[in-house]
């Protein structure tokens, strides 16, 4: 991480507050990017601010949005093209689980994951998008998971967000790849977070017996996946998705 590749590049990261996207919106702060740093409370994406900003003073901003609701992110997003004065990375990584079998999933468990996961992400392309365009310029990368790519059981709703996200990236990667904008999806496999340190022991093995490399991955791996499609090393790169799952979706 020694190279500035991202010098005078701004980046938002959704879900900032913790986890994946904390990693992610560090190691784009790393690389010389501007950070646009967004989380659902004030606390989280403060949080993660601060901390970006202690490394390298002065580069992030807190934003505090629920991405489910378009009005407020449309709100968010001309405030950040307003602070920042452009975007040139979106990473849609915010993301929830509500997870039970489905014959006793409610509509609420259904709704809240399909609005947060995935219509949250097309909020914020959405928010983002016609900024790029007049720049010509811009990579989107969305999140999405193992889930999206082979159904877990549990997980009716989340798989079908992942799996959602993965098609929209693909109609929008056609839509505007000729004005120099790559749209890709990084799907984690089981990744060492506050969303799978709940899970019980049992769990952890049966998922662990399923994972070719036998461990479970780090948040550093997925802001590598990201940073390297953010780059201009990856700008032939689009419409795909990149697993990083320790081979277990292969």
């Amino acid at each position: 991480m020694s190279t500035k590749r991202f010098e005078n590049q701004v980046a938002v990261v959704t879900g900032a507050g913790r986890g994946i996207g904390e990693a992610i919106a560090k190691r784009l702060a790393a690389e010389g990017a501007k950070i646009a740093v967004v989380s659902r409370t004030e606390s989280n994406s403060a949080r993660t601010a601060d901390a970006i900003n202690a490394a390298t003073p002065g580069v992030a901003k807190p934003y505090a949005v629920d991405v489910s609701h378009f009005d407020a992110v449309q709100k968010a997003g001309d405030q950040i093209l307003a602070d920042f004065g452009r975007c040139d990375i979106l990473v849609n990584n915010a993301g929830i689980t509500r997870d039970t079998l489905a014959m006793r999933m409610s509509s609420d468990d259904w709704d809240v994951v399909l609005q947060t996961n995935l219509k949250g992400a097309f909020n914020f392309t959405r928010a983002i998008l016609r900024a790029m365009v007049k720049q010509r310029s811009g990579r989107i990368i969305n999140i999405s998971s193992v889930s999206g790519l082979m159904g877990l059981p549990g997980q009716a709703n989340y798989a079908a967000s992942k799996a959602g996200l993965i098609g929209m990236t693909k109609s929008i990667a056609r839509e505007i790849a000729s004005r120099g904008i790559t749209v890709n999806v990084v799907a984690p496999g089981f990744i060492e977070t506050d969303m799978t340190s709940v899970l019980n022991e049992e769990v952890r093995k049966g998922a662990l017996s399923q994972i070719p490399v036998a461990r479970f991955g780090a948040t550093d791996d997925i802001a590598a996946a990201v940073s390297f499609l953010a780059s201009a090393e990856a700008s032939y790169i689009s419409g795909q998705v990149l697993a990083v799952d320790g081979g277990m979706s292969m």
